[in-house]
């Protein structure tokens, strides 16, 4: 006959094996657990890091893309502004030039006999430079430097090339414009004409032209390469 009550049913635990009675079959038991967890986790396959496992290089990866994302929108909006302003000046050019109807009329053009500055420092200057303007209206000299400073500002910011001299020549033109109208008509001392030169300088400084331009190429050019400030 077999005692029931003394059979012990065999273990199936794949961590301790056949049941065993007694504290060291315990101690034995506990002991093979622990090994079956490390070697479970030793198998387990590796966090990747830049996922859950770091969230830092996470926050990293998404600030580089968002950064080299508001970098390339800067870059082209500067483009944008160099080649509206380019435009401006070159359609002055243009305008006096051949006499095209829009502030110029055809009798009035270079090309017919007119003076592109007598309109303007003849009759428009004012305030306390006016005499000085006066004397400058119609001169040829000052119709070759105007008209130069025009075609030069255009052509330089459309190509985007050379723009730290067309910065240094175009403030100064622009301020020249400004200081023959004081004050502005529309505010006590601001107008667009000092707007124009700040816009300048800083399309010079922030290399406006590498962007839908030239300047990448125009800097490696042997010229510009010995003579930095034409860059």
């Amino acid at each position: 006959m077999v005692d029931i009550a003394r059979t012990r049913p065999t273990s199936t635990d794949p961590t301790t094996g056949p049941a065993s009675t007694g504290p060291s079959a315990n101690v034995t038991r506990a002991a093979d657990r622990a090994r079956y967890r490390d070697t479970a986790d030793s198998k387990a396959p590796p966090v990747a890091r830049g996922t859950t496992g770091d969230g830092r290089h996470v926050a990293a990866d998404t600030a580089r893309r968002s950064s080299t994302a508001r970098n390339t929108a800067v870059r082209y909006l500067l483009a944008g502004v160099r080649l509206a302003l380019g435009w401006i000046f070159l359609w002055a050019f243009l305008d006096k030039l051949f006499g095209l109807g829009h502030e110029t009329t055809s009798a009035k053009s270079w090309i017919n006999g007119g003076s592109p500055t007598r309109g303007f420092l003849g009759s428009a200057a004012k305030g306390p430079f006016s005499g000085f303007y006066h004397a400058l209206a119609g001169n040829g000299v000052v119709d070759v430097l105007f008209m130069a400073a025009l075609l030069g500002l255009g052509v330089a910011l459309i190509l985007g090339i050379g723009l730290r001299l067309a910065a240094v020549a175009g403030a100064l033109l622009t301020v020249m414009m400004w200081s023959a109208v004081l004050p502005p008509a529309s505010n006590p001392f601001m107008d667009d004409h000092l707007v124009y030169a700040g816009v300048l300088i800083l399309l010079a400084l922030l290399a406006a032209g590498d962007t839908l331009g030239l300047g990448r190429v125009w800097a490696r050019t042997p010229l510009v390469r010995r003579a930095r400030w034409l860059r």
